[in-house]
């Protein structure tokens, strides 16, 4: 069996997570838009699982108070259906709810039947329709939300986090 982590992503993690990144999604985020989110943004969180040392897939998220928002989760096509981006998704809503987070929210492409299956398996639900949110060819986005978040783990601290009394 393969080992696999799922760890904080770090800038070392970038080369691979961009090759994901180009390889997955029509309009991929740059380097400068990475490097922005781990360095400048405090919302931002991200993950990575990596398998047999290799930078197998990523996901992130904003989180504000007790709002979050996951803003891509992608693995990498030789490393799919090993349950990887369910294990990654698990991972992402553990580490929200540790952060406060009582609900997330995401978009997904109309098309994406696997994703969308992903997502309602771990408790997502449908609320709602943005009209031509994908750039690329116009495709509508659901709108998904889940406030099924595990409970947090009350050992868990981070430097960088804030959090008010």
């Amino acid at each position: 069996m393969p080992e696999r982590i799922i760890r904080r992503m770090t800038m070392e993690d970038l080369d691979a997570v961009l090759a994901i990144e180009e390889a997955c999604f029509a309009r991929p985020w740059t380097r400068a838009d990475y490097e922005g989110e781990l360095t400048r943004n405090r919302a931002a969180r991200y993950l990575v699982a990596v398998e047999d040392g290799r930078i197998a897939g990523f996901a992130g998220a904003w989180i504000i108070l007790d709002e979050s928002h996951i803003t891509n989760i992608a693995v990498a096509e030789e490393f799919r259906r090993r349950g990887i981006g369910h294990e990654m998704t698990l991972a992402l809503l553990q580490y929200l709810s540790n952060l406060g987070a009582v609900y997330t929210t995401l978009e997904v492409r109309e098309s994406n039947a696997a994703a969308q299956g992903l997502y309602t398996g771990l408790g997502f639900i449908r609320v709602g329709r943005r009209k031509r949110y994908y750039e690329d060819n116009g495709e509508d986005a659901f709108i998904m939300v889940c406030d099924k978040l595990p409970p947090p783990d009350p050992d868990f601290t981070e430097p960088e986090t804030v959090y008010e009394p």
